[in-house]
């Protein structure tokens, strides 16, 4: 009997392979299994790029974003041996000044398009000057939205493990040094997400 369990638990480590990995805020390394996915890591960027445009064209009033660091690597099993297979993470910084007042509107958007489309709320983070929702697509890719330092928020997608190839950056317009922007923290007013007090009652909704 001890055999059999023995042997079971080393089955159960053989498929493990990469995982979500947070940024700074709430989620640490999360082992998953290795799954069978068609898609190579460029395919898996390319997604990961329209699932970030999707949820920012689900916010309104909108917001500006800047990209985020792109990164890329790959998934082992639990010898730290390559698998064949890779991850690829995907990142927007959002430029827009939200104020600590309305955070709670604009995760409550983003949690109800999530929600609408099948995603699977995995955290919540809930404080008010650096909240935080973590949740796993339908295609197993893993999301995030984080606030973090000087009220920044950021738009997280890692992809699961697919198949290990060459992966290229997004094309990215040139930002000016010398701009705010080019600091990555938020700058731009919005009459609503930067607004103090309770929001309106006809709060924006995906």
């Amino acid at each position: 009997m001890k055999t059999r369990v023995v042997t079971l638990l080393a089955a159960a480590l053989l498929v493990s392979g990469c995982g979500f990995v947070g940024d700074g805020v709430g989620e640490g390394r999360q082992e998953e299994p290795v799954k069978e996915n068609h898609m190579n890591m460029q395919e898996a960027g390319d997604r990961a790029e329209e699932m970030l445009d999707a949820f920012l064209g689900a916010i309104h009033p909108s917001v500006e974003v800047i990209p985020g660091a792109s990164s890329a690597s790959t998934c082992s099993d639990f010898k730290n041996d390559s698998t064949g297979t890779g991850s690829v993470t995907r990142r927007r910084a959002v430029v827009t000044i939200i104020s600590s007042e309305r955070r709670g509107n604009f995760l409550g958007v983003v949690e109800r398009y999530w929600k609408k489309h099948g995603y699977k709320i995995t955290s919540v983070v809930d404080n008010k000057e650096m909240p935080a929702i973590y949740a796993t697509a339908p295609n197993d890719f893993r999301v995030a939205l984080e606030f973090g330092y000087a009220g920044q928020a950021n738009f997280v997608v890692v992809s699961p493990c697919v198949t290990e190839s060459k992966v290229t950056e997004p094309s990215r317009k040139p930002v000016d040094p010398e701009a705010f922007k080019s600091e990555g923290l938020p700058y731009l007013h919005s009459d609503f997400w930067s607004g103090k007090g309770p929001a309106p009652s006809s709060s924006p909704s995906a």
